[in-house]
């Protein structure tokens, strides 16, 4: 019967001892799913306050946790089992070096990169799901302090939309179901101007980049172009402003009805038709805005069409099709002449005008209302 020499017998116990670290790994991944079951099932059974959708995602969260904490473990001993293979061969090549020794070669390198790579692994691991779980119990009050410093009255329906005028004097210009828009005093809160032009509710109001001009669009089908001039109240005491303000505006709201010579009251002329009218929609025009320059303006309408007009001419350039409903909104870019509609057919689209031979269309998609 033949000898069994020295090299054979090592890797023999070599091969049985990984033999036993991978039972042992079986054995303890075995375990540790049985307990983590059973403290899932202990948990669920126990009265708690929390919802259980709450305490569900907990639950998942803590288990992600384990099982991050369970493959450091195994490669851990993968690490120990890789350490020993190197020993077992260095031992059956005859040569002989320490732990200190080994420690300082490649040995250390590898098992400090794997360490560091588990680590990182880990940190992240846990810092995401401890983000989730304090998010999922953040506050949704909010703290901020807000005061009343202003308040705007004298139209008798709701109030639609509201503007800032773009050059001097700034005033603010407010839509409303009343059919009219108002020009106000931003800081007496005084009406300056009303415009009764629109026989519909107005919808928005948009003021000129450069002139004291007001686009209004309305429920009448039309968009309208008015001119407005104002002349800003001298500063008062804060307590004499408010009280004047509530008296004008009782008065104002009292002589609504455009009869005669209008309501009256010098203090808030009445405009009462526009410079320019634009007619080319069939349906509510439920948005307008000035393109870049003021020569141009663009409307939005709920019959599923947005118009550019000319200013000047009040001619119709582009009729822009595409929406499958009605529009909701429309709004043009400051320096460039890009234009952005918005429908009820869940999307938005991105007229693109700077080139004049060229006007291309993005349709954006991904609300599903």
């Amino acid at each position: 019967m033949p000898i069994e020499s020295g090299s054979c017998a090592s890797a023999r116990q070599a091969k049985q001892k990984r033999k036993s670290h991978s039972l042992s790994i079986r054995r303890t991944n075995s375990s540790e799913q049985e307990r983590a079951g059973l403290q899932r099932d202990m948990l669920e059974g126990q009265d708690s306050k929390l919802p259980s959708s709450v305490r569900n995602t907990l639950l998942e969260l803590f288990g992600q946790i384990e099982r991050e904490f369970e493959n450091l473990y195994i490669e851990n001993l993968e690490l120990r089992r890789e350490i020993d293979t190197l020993n077992e061969r260095l031992a059956a090549e005859g040569q002989t070096i320490d732990g200190a020794e080994l420690s300082k070669g490649q040995l250390k390198t590898k098992a400090s990169h794997s360490t560091s790579q588990l680590s990182q692994k880990l940190k992240t691991t846990y810092k995401a799901s401890t983000s989730k779980i304090v998010s999922s119990f953040k506050t949704t009050t909010s703290r901020a302090i807000c005061q009343l410093v202003k308040e705007y009255v004298g139209h008798r329906d709701g109030i639609w939309d509201v503007s800032v005028a773009k050059t001097q004097p700034v005033v603010l210009g407010t839509a409303s179901a009343d059919h009219t828009a108002l020009l106000w005093s931003i800081e007496t809160g005084k009406c300056l101007v009303k415009y009764v032009g629109h026989v519909g509710s107005v919808n928005s109001i948009k003021f000129h980049p450069t002139e004291q001009v007001a686009l209004t669009a309305s429920g009448d089908q039309t968009a309208h172009i008015w001119r407005y001039i104002v002349q800003l109240p001298a500063p008062q005491p804060t307590a004499d402003c408010n009280q004047v303000s509530g008296e004008d505006e009782v008065e104002f709201s009292d002589k609504d009805e455009p009869d005669g010579d209008g309501d009256g009251s010098s203090d808030c002329p009445t405009v009462r038709g526009p410079l320019t009218s634009l007619k080319s929609h069939q349906g509510v025009v439920i948005a307008a805005d000035w393109l870049v320059g003021g020569k141009q303006a663009v409307t939005a309408s709920w019959d599923r069409t947005a118009n550019l007009y000319d200013v000047e001419t009040s001619e119709l350039v582009h009729s822009l099709t595409g929406h499958d409903q009605e529009l909701t909104h429309c709004c043009t870019h400051p320096t460039q002449r890009l234009v952005v509609t918005s429908s009820r057919d869940t999307t938005f689209r991105l007229w693109d005008f700077r080139d004049p031979s060229i006007h291309s269309v993005n349709v954006f998609q991904g609300h599903t209302e």
